[in-house]
């Protein structure tokens, strides 16, 4: 378990472990190191290293939440880069991580490696960000873990046939903390605050701009072949707009893919002997 200190005093959690060619795991919205459980083994030939955003998992929260914002979460994974004594990496970034990653193609290029985009692309479909909206910031109904597993394997057996109860509880353990009055969030709730202050004053950047700053690297883009967050249509237009990119679809997974599927760890592969 380590911290660091950002340069405005928030005190961050971060996970580095196994040596090797460094990879870089930025979760997605509401999510922590958590999430990337389910690739952790098998990718232990290499050296993985999480990040708990402000305001999620391990981390503090920010007093102000307005800086729950890609540019300023971007701005905290360079002070990591450069805590850690690293130049360059290769980013996985899931979802928020991946636009994270974009951002940070714009601005600092020369500390990526390459990255691998988990279904995310410069166009986030309406229809998943109301989605997303509808529970950011909200306790879940269910009082125990057990329960919302069952609660997550009802509500996304849509997106997700076929997955295993025992995957939902340990999905439900990623996202929810048990106390003795219930399930408590594992993020600053005012993250939902910060959502919607950004889309009342425009304060989300063109995606685009941030995706075509990417062209110079190598890129690998996943989509879950049910995702209500990256269609079809995006992500050939990723690739008309980089020719270089690689991509899969994952079979029977939404947003987002677990990483622990055959299709994902065979394209996270390709794109690491790339960027060596």
């Amino acid at each position: 378990m380590s911290f660091f200190s950002t340069t405005d005093g928030r005190k961050l959690w971060f996970e580095d472990t196994g040596q090797g060619q460094p990879l870089l795991c930025l979760a997605g919205l509401t999510r922590c190191s958590r999430d990337f459980s389910f690739l952790a083994p098998h990718v232990q030939d290499l050296r993985m290293i999480t990040l708990d955003y402000r305001g999620r998992g391990q981390s503090d929260y920010d007093p102000d939440y307005q800086n729950y914002n890609v540019l300023r979460e971007g701005h905290d994974v360079l002070e990591l880069l450069d805590h850690l004594g690293l130049d360059k990496v290769t980013v996985l970034g899931t979802s928020r991580g991946g636009l994270i990653a974009m951002a940070l193609a714009a601005s600092h290029p020369e500390r990526l490696s390459g990255v691998i985009l988990n279904d995310i692309g410069p166009v986030v479909e309406p229809v998943g960000i109301a989605r997303i909206m509808d529970y950011v910031g909200k306790k879940p109904a269910a009082r125990t873990l057990d329960a919302a597993a069952l609660d997550l394997a009802a509500a996304m057996a849509p997106q997700f046939p076929g997955v295993p109860l025992e995957v939902w509880r340990k999905q439900a353990e990623i996202q929810y903390h048990q106390t003795g009055d219930g399930l408590e969030l594992r993020y600053d709730p005012k993250l939902h605050n910060a959502l919607l202050d950004q889309a009342a004053t425009g304060a989300i950047p063109d995606m685009w701009l941030f995706f075509e700053a990417l062209r110079n690297l190598p890129v690998a883009a996943l989509r879950g072949a049910n995702s209500d967050i990256l269609t079809a249509a995006t992500l050939a237009e990723m690739h008309k707009r980089h020719p270089g990119m690689i991509s899969a679809d994952v079979a029977d997974r939404g947003h987002v893919p677990f990483l622990d599927e055959p299709e994902s760890l065979d394209l996270i592969r390709q794109l690491l002997d790339h960027s060596k």
